[in-house]
């Protein structure tokens, strides 16, 4: 469901939201996703990140791999600054597509909370 130029709002259960950003590429798997290196070197996440490294699936079998998608953030804020109000949609689930009148409100409030249109 995460496509390029959907807009994505990231809620940490039992904390908040704590950002919007926009997806940037269509998602990848955990093993062929890459980021910058301090050196500023292109190279596979799995060999900078133990979190990441983690993730591998060990096999080829894509209905259970784990998969990463690039974001470009718009806003965060420290988890301990998490926006959180009681009403609020809330979901359990990695990627949701909520249609509920309580994510409309919940999305009107967080743009006026974060500060974006």
């Amino acid at each position: 469901m995460l496509k390029p130029g959907a807009r994505i709002w990231v809620n940490v259960p039992g904390s908040g939201y704590v950002g919007v950003g926009m997806v940037a590429q269509e998602m990848q798997s955990v093993d062929e996703f890459t980021v910058f290196d301090a050196a500023g070197n292109e190279v596979p996440i799995i060999d900078v990140s133990s979190v990441a490294a983690s993730l591998r699936t060990p096999t080829d079998e894509p209905d259970i791999a784990n998969y990463l998608v690039r974001v470009e953030w718009i806003k965060t804020v420290n988890p301990k600054q998490a926006v959180r109000e009681k009403g609020f949609f809330g979901n359990q689930n990695s990627v949701a597509r909520p249609r509920s009148p309580k994510w409309t409100h919940t999305v009107e409030r967080l743009k006026t909370r974060f500060s974006i249109e």
